[in-house]
């Protein structure tokens, strides 16, 4: 290629590259003398400055557009002023070297070009008289307002909420903030501020009023609210009622607010706007393993079966799809749940469950039929419980030979759950005890299977880009010895879920007549640092362990397991899609395959 054409290309590419002539293609803050933290803030703070930052390299910010922002600059910048103490600042804004107020936007400049935002910080002011009231019992107003701190107009907004905040939560519900009065006394480089509140009388709730809902009844939508009508005022019961109405899954949007107006005796209504939620939703998922094949899931529900925000739900689950028949088989499942809200007191729904399920397991074949009801109660946010008593029956094949068992079950749990984001959790714990006594009816002992389910995780690093994940479970059979126990009451260790990189369930407590057979005893594992890389794109490394052992409760006399490995997530915004590569490390079969493949969405715990 010749000189000239080079020339002409290269000059091709600068001309696609540079900014349209006219367009806007330079910000400029100033703060001479100022502190490097404010100089950073005020640039944060810049109109301007941040669309050019977010504009596309070949797009153009138009000359009105680029004037209206430059106007507005006097604010932002007096604003991030005041918000550091500094009260006698000046502010210019240039454009193009004309003050940008003295600039009509209706016929603005035909081209902009470079904006200059000076700021003349001046001197920081401090806090002469702060003061706030009258004051709830045992309001605690900010620190920082104080005589002789810096005067920062957060800390000023900061002590007027938490006084109309500290009232509201003592029932005075139509609090305002009566008088401020705030002076700036140069000389002396202070600033006085005055704030004055009216805390109006204290207030019970009165009437749920509603709005908004179609399908389901006004007097369910009470019950589940909960709201105290009668008792005093209180910001966290309005809360707590909206959760309840939420949690339903019935209501798309739920709105609780003060009336304008205070009834008789001091009585304040409360107006409820719902939209409620379309009554039907399907869904499917799908989950991959090397050595636990295909697993196909679907559902369907009802969000509102009788007019009460009752749920109906169906799930539909195929497992194990394309496994070596000399290892697995494939597993089938329909389970049907319903539940309803506020039964019969506020915080308890009651449930009902069936299911019907074939397992192809690699120590058993079992058919399995379960039926029964029971209560759940939410102590608050993060804790609740559950109680039920079920039918059971089940048709089993093992090493031990063809059985059949009959029992009553009473499956109980306690879940405390502090995650951010179940699917992707970067703080909080997640702990699950469940217990299920069972009564043998027909060829079984009585006993009981107890299982623990305990998870961590800390984030670290700026916007918590490193995750450290950690999770115990542990489980215990006590009752029946293990060639009398139904053998999915029986554990074993292996796969996803347990100890990635080893076989699917390979471990138990040995082999009989060709099958493995469970433990009573087990413990699991696993640890995880997972790092955001780029983007939507994550990385994690992992090792997880696995214990089984014949005995009721660990002792140490059982076997180990162990794998490890890498994976790869993507952040679709709803959940990670997970793509997990392991291998064995220590224990489990001799033949196992050197490498496993685990796909799904959602981090593994």
């Amino acid at each position: 290629m010749s000189r000239c054409r080079i020339a002409s290309a290269a000059l091709v590419v600068a001309l696609l590259a540079a900014p349209p002539a006219g367009a806007l293609q330079e910000v400029v803050v100033r703060a001479p003398g100022a502190p490097a933290d404010l100089q950073r803030k005020l640039e944060r703070a810049s109109l301007t400055r941040r669309a050019l930052e977010e504009a596309e390299q070949d797009e153009r910010i138009a000359p009105g557009v680029a004037l209206s922002e430059a106007r507005g600059e006097y604010r932002q910048m007096v604003g991030a002023l005041y918000s550091e103490g500094y009260y006698a600042g000046t502010v210019s804004v240039q454009v193009d070297g004309r003050e940008a107020a003295e600039l009509s936007l209706t016929e603005p400049p035909a081209r902009i070009e470079r904006i200059v935002i000076e700021v003349r910080a001046g001197p920081p002011f401090r806090f002469g008289q702060a003061e706030v009231g009258p004051l709830a019992p045992e309001t605690r107003v900010p620190e920082g307002f104080a005589t002789a701190q810096p005067a920062l107009s957060g800390v000023i907004r900061d002590a007027g909420q938490t006084a109309v905040t500290a009232w509201r939560e003592a029932g005075h519900a139509k609090v305002t903030l009566a008088t401020t009065e705030i002076i700036a006394r140069h000389a002396e480089r202070r600033l006085d501020a005055d704030l004055g509140l009216a805390p109006g009388p204290r207030l019970t709730f009165g009437p749920l009023v509603i709005s908004g809902n179609r399908r389901v009844r006004a007097e369910r939508i009470r019950a589940i609210a909960g709201l105290p009508v009668g008792e005093v005022y209180s910001p966290q019961a309005l809360d707590r009622a909206a959760e309840r109405l939420r949690r339903t899954g019935a209501f798309r949007a739920v709105t609780l607010a003060d009336a304008e107006q205070v009834g008789p005796d001091d009585t304040l209504p409360i107006e409820l706007t719902v939209e409620e939620e379309k009554r039907r939703r399907l869904g499917a998922g799908i989950e991959f393993s090397t050595t636990e094949g295909l697993a196909l899931t679907a559902f369907w529900m009802h969000r509102n079966l009788l007019g009460g925000a009752e749920n109906l739900r169906f799930d539909f689950a195929i497992e194990n799809i394309g496994v070596s028949e000399r290892d697995n088989g494939t597993d089938y499942s329909i389970t049907g749940s319903f539940r309803r809200p506020a039964t019969p007191i506020t915080d308890m729904d009651l449930i009902f469950g069936a299911e019907i399920s074939r397992e192809d397991e690699p120590g058993y074949l079992s058919d399995t039929v379960q039926f029964g009801g029971g209560f759940a109660y939410r102590f608050s946010d993060d804790l609740q419980a559950e109680v039920s008593v079920a039918y059971r029956a089940s048709r089993v094949e093992d090493a031990f030979g063809e059985r059949e068992f009959q029992m009553l079950v009473f499956p109980s749990s306690l879940t405390w759950d502090t995650r951010d984001d179940p699917l992707d959790a970067t703080e909080g714990i997640f702990l699950k005890a469940g217990a299920e006594p069972f009564l043998g009816v027909v060829d079984i002992e009585s006993g009981a299977q107890l299982t623990a389910d305990a998870r961590t995780y800390f984030g670290f690093g700026e916007d918590d880009r490193f995750v450290a994940a950690g999770r115990v479970q542990f489980g215990s059979l006590f009752g029946p010895e293990i060639e009398d126990a139904p053998p999915d009451y029986l554990f074993f260790a292996g796969g996803g879920g347990s100890v990635r990189g080893q076989p699917y369930r390979s471990l138990g407590t040995g082999e009989f007549r060709d099958r493995i057979v469970g433990g009573r005893s087990y413990l699991a594992l696993s640890a995880e640092l997972r790092a955001q890389v780029r983007g939507p794109i994550g990385a994690v490394g992992f090792v997880d362990a696995g214990y089984v052992g014949a005995e009721e409760f660990y002792d140490g006399s059982g076997e180990w397991m162990t794998g490890a490995g890498l994976g790869l997530r993507y952040d679709t915004g709803f959940g990670p899609i997970r793509v997990d590569v392991a291998a064995p490390v220590d224990g489990g079969p001799d033949d196992a395959d050197p490498v496993q493949i685990y796909i799904g969405i959602g981090q593994a715990f």
